[in-house]
C-alpha cells in the first residue's frame, strides 16, 4: 500500500489553489468539475501521482465555507485488490462503512474503512483506473 492523497475540502476553489500553488510552491496536476454530483477535484503537489503523495481539493458548489471540524476528508491509500484488503480488514476487526464498488458519478472502484475515531480511509483500487488524467476520487459531497 501507499498513500495517495489527502482530501480537504475549500470554501473558494482559486483561492485555495492559488494558496497551494503560488505560496506553497506545488504545481496543479489536474482538476476535473463534475456537474452530476455538483462537486470540482483539483489535485495539487510537488510531483507526479505515479509518484507522490498529493492533496485533492475538493470544491462543493454552493458551498463557501466548512467549520474547522468538518472541513477533513479522507486520506487515500491505493491497493492491488480492493475486495481481498477489505475482507482483510473486516476480518481483523476493521469497520468497513463503503463496500468496494464504482465511486458515484464515475468508474473508479472505491471503499471506505473508519478508523477508532471516525476518520475516513478511501481505498483506491490500483490498475484499473486508466491514466492518471482519468483517475476520478470519492464521494466529494459526504
Amino acid at each position: 500500500m501507499r498513500l495517495l492523497h489527502t482530501m480537504l475540502r475549500v470554501g473558494n476553489l482559486e483561492e485555495s489553489k492559488k494558496f497551494y500553488c503560488d505560496i506553497l510552491g506545488m504545481k496543479l496536476l489536474r482538476q476535473k468539475d463534475y456537474p452530476g454530483g455538483e462537486f470540482t477535484l483539483a489535485f495539487v503537489g510537488y510531483g507526479d501521482e505515479a509518484d507522490h503523495s498529493v492533496i485533492e481539493l475538493t470544491y462543493n458548489w454552493g458551498t463557501d465555507h466548512y467549520d474547522l471540524g468538518n472541513g477533513y476528508g479522507h486520506i487515500a491509500l491505493g491497493v492491488d485488490d480492493i475486495y481481498s484488503t477489505c475482507e482483510q480488514i473486516k476480518a481483523a476487526g476493521g469497520k468497513i462503512t463503503r463496500e468496494p464498488g464504482p465511486m458515484k458519478h464515475g468508474s473508479t472502484v472505491i471503499a471506505f474503512v473508519e478508523d477508532p475515531d471516525g476518520y475516513k480511509i478511501e481505498l483506491i483500487q490500483l490498475g484499473t483506473q486508466g491514466s492518471s488524467q482519468e483517475k476520478e476520487t470519492a464521494t466529494a459531497a459526504s
